[in-house]
This record gives structure tokens, C-alpha cells and sequence, in this order.
């Protein structure tokens, strides 16, 4: 029946160019039509939502007789059509962010696969609406239809006119969020034109980071030295929501090693500053900020700061390489390694589980004399979750899940769970090896982000939407000490509980680790070091799509989502 229309459809259209012509305008507004009902704007911004882009159509399949011609011109805008149209199925709203295009490029294949398997039915409804767009192109083509010269000087006119309209109410449209509305930043499709745009220069700056950065130094040095040896640990989680941390209050026992780990001050008003990994670890590892971020192309990392004191620095990592900043970063530590690469570099299938690094790091610690910096980027919590712990860890069954649904919400959260359950044990296992080391040492825990798993009738999951949720930002955030550092060093640790209540975010960790191991430089601010009496309660900011420092309270977040703020009792 569907097959049979399809053809009516295409035999009347091939008589008459222009039914063709509207046809063609309709397929294209359907993204513009869905951001109507979508996006915080106020009505006159909605209008021009409408009216742009439709006159911005109008005039370029008037441009020429064959409008079949100008729809495969346009075939790049149907691809971002179908892009927009997947975005919607995932997140619900916005257009194609910078840090979509982004993704695309810094997510490895297996990530891709298992993000795939949950998206394919918004995969058959673009192949459905565009797929037949293009062969009806491509026949018209064939057949020469032509749009009479009078139908197109009419609707010429008529879309440069929507256009100009368009253009003056730009002057009172607001878009509820950013206070402000701009053409090139709220209205599709230019809007992801120009995201693609910047996302492109933004890529290519990153990749001159060596260059940029080869002469940069923190001009770093120790100022207090032990007798003792010292080892300082950075642990980066992934996708690890405080929601789900016992330590946070959560039901469940997620956390039932780490509560009773005696040293451990918890932070529990605690935010991420951004929600998509490659923004949100060099945030944590250099002294970059959302209120700064411009500085991540041309100073090094904490690993650099830490060689520049005399200490030796390694980085472990279970995170596939991405070419973002955060490899980079792992080319200057001292001694690095990839337990997801094999030893020429290239990946491998293997599933390690992030206790495989924690060998590796015995190794350095008996085989290195000297003071030690170590970042272990561990895999966390990282989506299919069932994947990310041992069989032995299943407490939560059934937790055997690899579909994002709603009728699974009951296992992913049990896998989610055990994940959590998985990282307390690895944290748990870590510190007990430091412990055994009678160093001083101390340890930092922070995730990149956190997850989103269709806690509300938004149905959200995973993370990195173009607006973030309370549940991606709010995240776990703690540190260690030892007996000895807590004996030689109680100032410290009393202004690490002193700002146990204060809010933070995760640009205090690059400046907290350097205050911890008494390194000076011009780079560490005192006011952002939650070891220090300086530390300054200060409005959160995250870092947005076009890398600019917005209110986190602003950012995007709906209801839903400063309900469970408040509920949880976090600062704004």
C-alpha cells in the first residue's frame, strides 16, 4: 500500500514541477518545524525559526527551472537534516552542536557501534524521508521538469521578502537561555553551518597544540620537600553520576568499601564543567577553565608541572585514543601506557577492566625511586555498563543489558550500579596499595561527566547533549590522604574538610593536586585550591557549546532538572 502511494505520488509529480517545488520545501522544513516546538525562544524568535529558513528556500529552488537539479546541489543539507533528526530522537531538542561534530571525530568505532544499536529507528525514518528525496531528484533530473519563469520570479520575490522580515525580527527575538539571539547561532540551518564551521577550526587548533605549546613552562618548583617519599594519584572516572553514589545518599550500597576508607574528605556539592569528555578531562588536567578555556591550546598539563618539581610522572590509561587534548597530555608524562593499545599502538578488542592498570602501577612504584605523579584515566562507567566490571560484581541482576529502552530501564540501572559498585572497589584496592607504600601520599577522584539513564519522562541517556542535565553534571568528587600525609601535613588536610561544604567544580583539580604536593608556580591560583584557606565559593560556570563560561544554573537545564538541584541541595 505504502509502495503503491509512493508511486501515485511520484507519477503526479512528474507532471506537475510544481507540487515538485513544495515537496521539496516541505522535506526540507521539517527539522526547522520540530526546533518550533522545541526551543526556548520567545514567539517572534519561533517565527523567524519558521520564516528564515522557508524563505531562505523558497529563493533557492526559484534560483533555477530544475528544482530537482537544486535539491542534489543541496544534498549536503539533507545529510545535516538527517543528523538534526537523529539529534532530536536522542536528546529531544537543539541543533547539532559544535561538540556533536566534534564527537564525531574523537569517538572511536566500538563507541560508535554500541550508540548505534540504540539510534536505529530514528536511522530508518531519515533513510525513509530522505533516501526517496534523493531519487525523486535524480528522476526529475532525468526528465526535465521545469518550473515556468513567472512561478519562479513570484516566489523569488516572495522568499527574499520572508527573509527580510525575518532579518527584523531578529532585533526582538530572545533566546530564553542565552539572553540574547543571533542568526548564525539560533537559526537552522545556518546555525549548523556555523557549527560545523567552528567545530572545523576548532579541530585544527588543537592539533597545533605540540607546536603551540613547546615552549610553554609553569616555571614550576617544590617549596616544601618530605623526608619521606611522596606519591600523589589524579583517578579520572567516566561517565559516573553522584546520583548513584552512596556516598551521596543513594539507597543502593554502591559504595560500601569507600565509606569506611578512614582519610577521605567528600565533596558533595560537586559539578562538572562541561558534560562531554574531550572538553571535560583537559579541563581537569591543565589549568584551563570554562571561564578560561583559551589557555588549553598553549600551556601543558599538570604531568608537565609535575616533571618541571623533580617528580616522576606517569599516566595509565583503559580510554581508547581519541586525538583530543587528553592524548596530548599523555605523551608528556614520563612513562605512559595504554592498556587498550597494543605495544605498537594500535587498538585492540580486548574489554579490560580498569583494575588491569593497577599492576602496572605496583611496577612503576617498585621500579622508580623518587617522588611519583600518576593519572590513571580509567573507563568507569562508560556505556554498554555491563561491560565495564567482572561477572563477580553482578550484585544487581538482571543486569545483562545492551539496549537503551525504557522496558530495560530496570537492568541498565542494575549494570550502572554494579559499575559504581566495580569503581569503589578499584578505588578502594588503589589506596590500599599507597597505604602499603608508608609514603606520603594522597589521591584525587573525579569523573569527566555524568550520565544521563531516562530518569524522567524526557527519556534522556548517556551524555554530551548540546544541553546538559542535572544528572550529567552533577558528579562524585573526593580526596585521600594517608596517615602520613595527614601527621606531616594536618594544615592541609584541615582546609580540605574546612571546604567539605563550599560548592565546587572540576576546574579546582589541576590547582587542589598542585597545592597538595606543595608545587609553586604563577599557574596555581589559591582561590580554586580546595587545600588551601584562600579556596573562594565562586558562581559555577560551564563551558558551552561555542566555549564560552555560562551560569551552569543557565545552561540549559529544564525543570525537571533545578528540581532535583534543589532537592539535592546544591548552590546556584
Amino acid at each position: 500500500m505504502i509502495v503503491f502511494k509512493f508511486r501515485q505520488f511520484i507519477h503526479r509529480s512528474f507532471h506537475n514541477p510544481k507540487l515538485l517545488f513544495w515537496f521539496f520545501i516541505g522535506i526540507n522544513l521539517i527539522p526547522s518545524i520540530c526546533l518550533f516546538f522545541t526551543e526556548p525562544f520567545s514567539i517572534t524568535g519561533k517565527l523567524v525559526l519558521l520564516l528564515f529558513p522557508l524563505g531562505l528556500y523558497l529563493l533557492f529552488f526559484s534560483l533555477s527551472k530544475d528544482t530537482g537539479l537544486i535539491q542534489l546541489v543541496l544534498f549536503p543539507l539533507l545529510f545535516l537534516h538527517a543528523f538534526q533528526l537523529v539529534l532530536f530522537y536522542l536528546f529531544g531538542e537543539a541543533v547539532i552542536a559544535v561538540d556533536m561534530f566534534l564527537n564525531l571525530a574523537t569517538t572511536n568505532a566500538s563507541e560508535a557501534g554500541e550508540l548505534l544499536d540504540n539510534i536505529w529507528p530514528a536511522i530508518i525514518l531519515v533513510c525513509a524521508l530522505y533516501i526517496p528525496t534523493i531519487i525523486v531528484a535524480v528522476i526529475a533530473c532525468k526528465l526535465k521538469l521545469y518550473l515556468p519563469v513567472s512561478f519562479r520570479k513570484k516566489w523569488i520575490a516572495t522568499g527574499a521578502l520572508w527573509m527580510f522580515l525575518s532579518c527584523l525580527l531578529l532585533f526582538t527575538s530572545n533566546n530564553n537561555n542565552t539572553g540574547r539571539f543571533t542568526l548564525h547561532e539560533d537559526v537552522y540551518p545556518v546555525n549548523v553551518v556555523y557549527n560545523c564551521g567552528f567545530a572545523i577550526n576548532k579541530w585544527r587548533h588543537s592539533q597545533q597544540y605540540p607546536v603551540l605549546s613547546k615552549n610553554f613552562t609553569f616555571k614550576a618548583h617544590k617549596d616544601v620537600r618530605s623526608s619521606k617519599r611522596e606519591i600523589y594519584v589524579l583517578v579520572i572516572g567516566e561517565a559516573s553520576r553522584a546520583e548513584n553514589w552512596s556516598l551521596y545518599g543513594y539507597p543502593r550500597e554502591t559504595n560500601p568499601l569507600l565509606a569506611q576508607t578512614s582519610g577521605l574528605v567528600v565533596y558533595k556539592d560537586a559539578i562538572t564543567q562541561s558534560n562531554t569528555t574531550h572538553k571535560s578531562v583537559p579541563l581537569i588536567l591543565s589549568a584551563a577553565s570554562a571561564e578560561d578555556y583559551s589557555v588549553v591550546y598553549t600551556h601543558k598539563s599538570i604531568l608537565t608541572a609535575f616533571k618541571e618539581a623533580g617528580f616522576t610522572t606517569i599516566f595509565l590509561s583503559n580510554q581508547t585514543p581519541n586525538r583530543s587534548f587528553t592524548d596530548f597530555y599523555f605523551q608528556e608524562a614520563d612513562h605512559h601506557q595504554n592498556i587498550r593499545c597494543s605495544p605498537d599502538g594500535s587498538m585492540t578488542t580486548v574489554n579490560n577492566f580498569d583494575e588491569a592498570m593497577l599492576p602496572l602501577l605496583q611496577h612503576y612504584v617498585d621500579s622508580i625511586s623518587g617522588n611519583l605523579f600518576v593519572v590513571l584515566y580509567t573507563y568507569g562507567s562508560h556505556f554498554n555498563y555491563k561491560e565495564r566490571y567482572p561477572e563477580i560484581f553482578s550484585l544487581y541482576e538482571p543486569d545483562n543489558v545492551a539496549n537503551v529502552k525504557v522496558e530495560n530501564k530496570v537492568q541498565l540501572i542494575n549494570a550502572y550500579d554494579n559499575s559504581i559498585r566495580y569503581t569503589d572497589n578499584f578505588l578502594y584496592t588503589l589506596i590500599g596499595m599507597l597505604r602499603k607504600q608508608e609514603v606520603i601520599s594522597a589521591l584525587f577522584y573525579t569523573p569527566d561527566h555524568g550520565e544521563d539513564m531516562l530518569d524522567d519522562r524526557r527519556k534522556r541517556f548517556l551524555h554530551s547533549s548540546p544541553n546538559p542535565t542535572f544528572y550529567q553534571l552533577y558528579i562524585p568528587m573526593f580526596i585521600w590522604f594517608s596517615e602520613n600525609y595527614q601527621r606531616d601535613f594536618p594544615e592541609k588536610v584541615g582546609y580540605a574538610v574546612q571546604n567539605k561544604p563550599k560548592p565546587v567544580a572540576t576546574n579546582a583539580v589541576f590547582h587542589t593536586m598542585l597545592d597538595v604536593a606543595f608545587i609553586q608556580t604563577p599557574y596555581l591560583q589559591p582561590g580554586l585550591s580546595l587545600v588551601s584557606s584562600d579556596f573562594q565559593t565562586r558562581q559555577r560556570m560551564y563551558l558551552n557549546d561555542h566555549d564560552k563560561p555560562i551560569f551552569f544554573y543557565n545552561a540549559g537545564l529544564k525543570k525537571a532538572d533545578k528540581q532535583m538541584i534543589d532537592k539535592r541541595k546544591l548552590s546556584h
